[in-house]
């Protein structure tokens, strides 16, 4: 007995349920928080991010090319003296510096064609950041409704066994009295263990809801959190006249992030092909460059007297003398660090040297690498021409869907709540039958099912509604907004 007691107890203060929060947050906070936190939208963003320096990298491509080397090194055995151009076997120590710039004058707009380009898929990629935004946003707004839908369903439920619950005591003191049979007492007891099963049901459709609402928004699953609670009856809702299929789709054409980004990627693939096809044709630059150079022998050789040496005589009309030379030799010693660049200055300075010129490149053959990538840049465009139809016929379709599941949604709806009418009247009338003895408590009970049914078809049917006016105010531009 105590637990029978005990559970209603625990279902009527929800201590069955999940923990409550004291900080609720309204759809608006929902979304901006998966924005924040969305695995998709970041990486959409980085996405865009690399597009900003693509585009970048194409502008500096109209800009000269400077570009710097040095190199020291030391060579030995058979080489050419970088001063001299001269062929030496003499180890040396050698640096040399050089400075090189370029800039091509004309090209038939290929560099201009290149920053259009990537300008265009930069603002794609950026349009495709917002395209994101909107499918989380449209995803949150779903999984938002459903806790809605799912909280109204345990209010429903938490009725259903609260009327139980008031039958089992005005049955049980007609049980007391004598005038019914215990049978009907035992047969509401039932009934309300059922009610109160429904209801634990319901509460951990209201967890699970609630979960698949964390996930989407990316909140940790044990983290406390709660939202706020808008009466379905005062979300706002555009009249169904007000949307019809054709008008949103009209303005759902220049609204939305997927068609402009593909509008976009069409004029880049266009200025694509515009770069590539100048890449057929000749193309004039000016380049010039300075430099200088300096070398040095890592060893020295200093001569030195090793006497004299005869070779011969010189004669004279009264004598002769003999005629020496002199007997040399070399000693070769390593220099020092200090000797070895020792000169370095007059070096660099004599051996400056400066080039100017222009070139002309005219593609000939090569491999067909220009004609080739002409051909894929005109399918490239093609392509994109098809999958804009696409998305368009795509967008079309759901909008149309959307209208006309609306309008089922709405009639629906309206039938719901005509059912809801009926059954709480037959329901209150056969309540009024139960309690003067004139109807048995199994006709009374199915009369309750049937509400509580009626209820439960007219919630689902309501947000049903609302969600896919939702989705067509959505595609009109208006954005997802549960409060005025």
């Amino acid at each position: 007995m105590k637990r029978k007691i005990l559970l209603p107890v625990l279902l009527q203060f929800g201590l069955l349920g999940t923990v409550t929060c004291q900080e609720k947050w309204d759809l608006k906070r929902c979304v901006e928080y998966a924005w924040a936190n969305n695995i998709t939208i970041k990486q959409s963003s980085i996405d865009a991010e690399i597009a900003d320096i693509d585009l970048k990298q194409s502008k500096w491509g109209q800009y000269p090319g400077v570009d710097f080397s040095t190199s020291t090194g030391v060579q030995w055995g058979r080489s050419i003296d970088r001063t001299t151009n001269v062929y030496t076997n003499i180890s040396n120590v050698f640096q040399s510096f050089n400075v090189s710039a370029g800039v091509t004058v004309f090209n038939w707009n290929r560099i201009k064609n290149n920053i259009l380009s990537s300008r265009f898929l930069k603002d794609a990629a950026h349009m495709d950041v917002e395209k994101s935004k909107n499918d989380v946003a449209l995803n949150v707004a779903t999984y938002y409704l459903q806790v809605l839908l799912a909280r109204q369903q345990l209010e429903i439920t938490q009725v259903a066994m609260h009327q139980t619950k008031s039958q089992i005591d005005f049955t049980r003191k007609k049980v007391d009295a004598g005038t019914v049979p215990e049978l009907d007492a035992l047969t509401i007891e039932g009934q309300y263990a059922t009610d109160s099963s429904n209801y634990i049901t319901a509460l951990s459709n209201v967890d699970q809801a609630m979960l698949t609402l964390k996930v989407a928004l990316n909140v940790d699953a044990g983290a406390p959190f709660d939202i706020e609670n808008p009466p379905v009856d005062q979300i706002p809702v555009d009249p169904i006249l007000q949307l019809q299929p054709e008008t949103v789709f009209q303005i759902a054409m220049k609204s939305q992030p997927a068609q402009k980004a593909i509008g976009l990627r069409i004029q880049s693939f266009n200025s694509s092909l515009k770069s590539i096809r100048a890449g057929m044709f000749p193309t004039i630059s000016i380049g010039g460059g300075l430099g200088t150079n300096f070398t040095s022998a890592t060893k020295e050789s200093s001569p030195f007297l090793n006497g004299v040496e005869a070779i011969g005589y010189a004669q004279t009309p009264t004598a002769q003398y003999p005629v020496y030379i002199p007997k040399t030799g070399f000693t070769t010693n390593k220099k020092s660090f200090g000797q070895i660049w020792d000169g370095w200055g007059s070096q660099i300075n004599n051996n400056f040297g400066q080039n100017l010129g222009f070139t002309i490149s005219v593609p000939i053959l090569s491999g067909g690498q220009a004609k080739f990538s002409y051909e894929r840049a005109k399918l490239n465009v093609k392509n994109a021409l098809v999958t804009k139809e696409q998305i368009d016929q795509t967008l079309k379709n759901d909008i149309y869907k959307a209208y006309y599941s609306a309008s089922a949604a709405l009639q629906k709806f309206n039938a719901s709540q005509k059912s809801v009418d009926i059954t709480q009247k037959t329901y209150d009338y056969a309540m009024k039958r139960y309690e003067v003895g004139l109807l048995n408590t199994y006709d009374l009970l199915i009369s309750q099912n049937n509400l509580t049914r009626a209820k439960f078809d007219r919630a689902s049917a309501q947000f049903d509604y609302v969600f896919k006016m939702k989705v067509l105010e959505f595609y009109k531009g208006e954005g997802i907004r549960l409060s005025k």
